[in-house]
C-alpha cells in the first residue's frame, strides 16, 4: 500500500455530502463545515475563492483568494473556514455550518433554496454552477497527504480529468438505486486524480518523489506491503542491494528522515486506523504493523503521539 492508496482504501468516502448549485450574481457562501478535505469542481461559468480569516461571519474578512474559470477544480483542507463568491467584492450573503445547515448571515431568508435532487442555488438558470464534495474522512495515513497539502490547491482546466468532473456533475442530481456508492467512488476517483496531479509538482513531499528511486522507491514499497516485517536498516539496505550507510544516507536525503523513523512513523499511522475497527484488539493491531507484544505497541504509541492506543480510540470515537 502506498500513501495515497492508504487515503482511499480503508476509511473511504461513505455517504458524502454532495451538492450542485446553481448561482447568478452576486452571490457569496461562506463556508465553515470543517470537513477534512472539499473538491470544487467548476462546471460552468466563474467564481472566486477565499479563506475566511476570522469567525464572526460577517465583512469581507477573507484573504486575496484565487479567480476559479469553468474546468478548474479547486481541493480545500479543513477545518479552516472558506468564502465561495461570485468575487472578492461580494460580501457573504450566507453561512454553511458543520451540519450542512444554511443560515442567512443578516438573519433575514436565505436567498439559497433548494433546486432538486442535491441541488440548490439562487437561480436554477444562473450563469455559474458548481459541485461541492466534502470527504468526511480523516485517517491517520490520509493525514500524511492532508498534512502537506496547502489550505487550497487549484487545478486548472485540462489538469484533472473531464470525463470525472463531467460523470459526477451528470451523477450527483440522479437519485437512482445505488446512488450514494456511485457518488461516492466518483468522488474517490476525482479525488485520487487531483491528488495524483498535486503530486506530480514541485511540491510534492520528499517521500512521494522518492518513490520514482529505484532504490528509495523499492524500500518503500517494502514497508508499504509488509509492515510487521522485522524491518531494519540492515535488512532494508540488503533487500535493495546496497551498503548499510549508503542506503541509510540516501534514503534520508530523499524522504527527509532515516529510514527507522520513517517505518515507526508509518506503523503508528496504520495502527490508529487499525484500532478504530470494532474487532480490533491492541494485540492484533500490534502484530498486524510489526510490533512484537501489545506493550510494546502502546509504549511507541504514547511516545509518540502522547496517548495510548485505549485513549486514541476513545477520543475518536466520540468524536
Amino acid at each position: 500500500m502506498d500513501v495515497v492508496a492508504g487515503l482511499l482504501d480503508g476509511p473511504r468516502a461513505r455517504g458524502a455530502f454532495l451538492l450542485r448549485s446553481h448561482l447568478s450574481a452576486p452571490w457569496g457562501m461562506r463556508i465553515e463545515d470543517e470537513a477534512p478535505l472539499t473538491i470544487v469542481p467548476v462546471l460552468r461559468g466563474s467564481g472566486w475563492v477565499g479563506a475566511a480569516v476570522s469567525a464572526s461571519g460577517h465583512g469581507r474578512d477573507v484573504d486575496r483568494g484565487v479567480q476559479v474559470e469553468e474546468g478548474d477544480v479547486v481541493l480545500l483542507r479543513g477545518p479552516d473556514h472558506y468564502v465561495v463568491a461570485d468575487s472578492p467584492a461580494t460580501a457573504p450573503q450566507v453561512v454553511i455550518g458543520p451540519t450542512e445547515v444554511c443560515r442567512a448571515i443578516d438573519g433575514g431568508p436565505s436567498p439559497m433554496t433548494v433546486l432538486g435532487v442535491r441541488s440548490w442555488g439562487n437561480d436554477p438558470d444562473g450563469e455559474t454552477v458548481i459541485v461541492t464534495g466534502t470527504y468526511p474522512l480523516d485517517g491517520e495515513v490520509g493525514r500524511r497527504i492532508l498534512r502537506v497539502l496547502p489550505p487550497r490547491v487549484v487545478l486548472r482546466s485540462g489538469q484533472v480529468d473531464t470525463v470525472l468532473v463531467e460523470m459526477l456533475a451528470r451523477e450527483v442530481v440522479q437519485d437512482l438505486p445505488g446512488q450514494e456508492a456511485v457518488l461516492d467512488r466518483l468522488l474517490d476517483l476525482l479525488l485520487i486524480s487531483c491528488l495524483r496531479t498535486w503530486l506530480s509538482g514541485p511540491d510534492a513531499p520528499g517521500w512521494y518523489r522518492a518513490d520514482a528511486d529505484p532504490v528509495v522507491g523499492a524500500a518503500l514499497r517494502l514497508i508499504h506491503h509488509d509492515p510487521a516485517r522485522a524491518w531494519s536498516v540492515e535488512s532494508l539496505a540488503r533487500e535493495v542491494g546496497l551498503s548499510r550507510a549508503a542506503f541509510s544516507r540516501r534514503f534520508t536525503e530523499l524522504v527527509g528522515e532515516p529510514p527507522m523513523a520513517y517505518l515507526t512513523g508509518w506503523r503508528l499511522d496504520l495502527a490508529a486506523d487499525l484500532l478504530l475497527a470494532d474487532d480490533a484488539t491492541v494485540a492484533s493491531v500490534a502484530r498486524a504493523v510489526g510490533y512484537g507484544t501489545p506493550f510494546a505497541l502502546s509504549s511507541a504509541f504514547k511516545r509518540v503521539r502522547g496517548v495510548s492506543p485505549a485513549v486514541h480510540r476513545a477520543r475518536a470515537r466520540a468524536a
